[in-house]
This record gives C-alpha cells, sequence and structure tokens, in this order.
C-alpha cells in the first residue's frame, strides 16, 4: 500500500473510532456535520473518497482539529527516556514532545538536591504535582513543604526555588512556554 493510501486508511479510522469512542450512531454524527448518514459509512468503510469539505465538518463534529485528523503515523521511538543533569540534581523526562496549546509543556521531574539558596524570577506561572518525597518551595520569604498527594500553582515572578527535601521527590509539573525555558533548559 503506498503511504497515500495508509494515510487514507487510518484518516477513516480515526473517523470511525473517534465516533464510536464517543458513542454515537451514524446518524449521529451526520446530523452534526450536516452529511448523510450513508455518506460517512462510505467514508468510513473506504467506498468513498474523502473531500478535503467533507472532512472539515466531520473534524469539528468530532471534537479534533484537521490537522489531528490527518497527521500521519509517526514511527518517531515512543519511549520517553530521561535527560539527567547531575549538576542540578534533577532527572527529566518529558511527557510532550511538542508544546501542547498555549506552549503547555509537562514533564516528570526527580529531584535529589535540596533547595537552591538563590531564589529566581521569570516570566508566567509552573504548577506542579509531588509524586512521592517531599519537595521544598521557596516563595520570596515563605518555605512551604508539599507532601505527595498536593500541588503547588504559582506566579514566577515571585521569586522562587524548589528542592528535594529529606530525600529524592518526584514531581510532575506544567510549564507555560516560560517556565519551560528557565526550569528545563538551564
Amino acid at each position: 500500500m503506498t503511504q497515500d493510501g495508509e494515510l487514507d486508511g487510518l484518516v477513516r479510522k480515526r473517523i470511525r473510532g473517534l465516533r464510536v469512542a464517543k458513542g454515537w450512531s451514524l446518524d449521529d454524527l451526520a446530523s452534526r456535520c450536516y452529511l448523510s448518514p450513508s455518506t460517512l459509512s462510505r467514508i468510513e468503510t473506504g467506498h468513498r473518497r474523502i473531500a478535503l469539505d467533507q472532512l472539515a465538518p466531520i473534524a469539528r463534529a468530532l471534537g479534533t482539529t484537521l490537522d489531528q485528523l490527518v497527521e500521519s503515523v509517526d514511527d518517531e521511538d515512543v519511549v520517553i527516556r530521561p535527560r539527567r543533569d547531575e549538576a542540578h540534581g534533577v532527572t527529566t523526562w518529558m511527557m510532550t514532545r511538542e508544546p501542547g496549546p498555549h506552549g503547555v509543556s509537562v514533564a516528570k521531574m526527580r529531584i535529589t538536591r535540596p533547595v537552591p539558596e538563590e531564589l529566581r524570577v521569570h516570566p508566567g506561572k509552573d504548577w506542579f504535582t509531588v509524586l512521592s518525597g517531599t519537595v521544598v518551595l521557596r516563595l520570596g520569604e515563605r518555605t512551604i513543604l508539599v507532601e505527595p498527594g498536593q500541588a503547588a500553582a504559582f506566579s514566577t515572578m515571585t521569586p522562587h526555588a524548589f528542592g528535594a527535601h529529606d530525600g529524592p521527590a518526584e514531581i510532575l509539573c506544567v510549564f507555560d512556554h516560560d517556565g519551560q525555558r528557565s526550569h528545563l533548559h538551564e
């Protein structure tokens, strides 16, 4: 099968898969994208060519984008490998390969260093939840212990630093563009 044929088949499977995942019949999707149920059936089964003017309303009705519906299968490595920064006492697993909407990225971090003395400031916001261990968060003059199951969200215009307390800690972080640049590319 050609690459175009494989992509065509993948798009058809995605349309059907998204429809079924929503619990919709062909009639349900048809009423939302203004195509007939028979047209949708023929699109899903490969008995009709898919036209761009059909894909856009189908994608919209299914709550996805045209880009997501037609993106090719990437045989990129799906294993997320850690990036160790021994000098800073942090190991990072980037959970998102590309920043998501609004430049947001997700990372898991294993922190072994104590909280640094120097507090830093940068534009944006940081969010994290503690998976294991305890994190010391310094925000300006305050020192906060964040335990497993707890989360912290703060403006990064407040001088801040975080580190492990009495042993390694693991956190799941959500960084906006500025937070990612400051914390992950130091």
